[in-house]
């Protein structure tokens, strides 16, 4: 939260936060807020495999340590293995915060211009091929095709949806619900 100084300034928790105004060019945007909108399912689903992968990351030696232990074994992991399950559990609920879950929705959010760089590049690289196949067979693209693939390139410039879509019975005029 930031905190009002006498001076007119603002002070947050910014690291970044100094009176010069130096611009950077970092290609990173910054989280809407410190809790944004909320996000989809699938996007909520992205965001805690970052936390998952962060977590295990801090946790890798321990998480080797429990491999190479049950390496091998079947029946007998549990109980051969009670010492080095138990460090990595404990290792894991340790770093496991609502902290670390904050860290990874903020790397999340730092993410999404390669995100949509690589989405847009993807459909590029499928345009590409699809024109290739119709140029090495000599099919003409039909107003069907063509007209999808114009709605495709708008949905691509729009970008990413942050905050989920408004649902078709709300925000419209009273009689018009179902």
């Amino acid at each position: 939260m930031a905190v009002q100084t006498p001076n007119g300034s603002s002070s947050g928790s910014s690291p970044n936060n100094n009176n010069n105004t130096s611009t950077t060019t970092t290609e990173h945007l910054p989280m809407p807020s410190r809790n944004p909108l909320p996000l989809s399912a699938s996007q909520e689903a992205q965001v805690r495999e970052v936390f998952y992968d962060r977590v295990r990351r801090q946790c890798a030696a321990e998480i080797k340590a429990f491999a190479d232990c049950a390496l091998g074994r079947t029946f007998s992991v549990p109980f051969a293995c009670r010492e080095p399950h138990r460090l990595m559990n404990g290792c894991m609920k340790a770093h496991a915060t609502p902290q670390e879950e904050d860290a990874a929705r903020e790397e999340w959010f730092a993410q999404r211009q390669e995100r949509a760089r690589q989405r847009v590049e993807k459909q590029r690289r499928k345009e590409e091929q699809a024109r290739f196949v119709r140029e090495w067979w000599g099919i003409e693209e039909n107003e069907r095709d063509e007209a999808r693939r114009r709605a495709e390139e708008e949905k691509l410039r729009r970008g990413e949806r942050v905050g989920g879509f408004r649902s078709r019975g709300r925000g419209g005029e009273e009689g018009e619900r179902r």
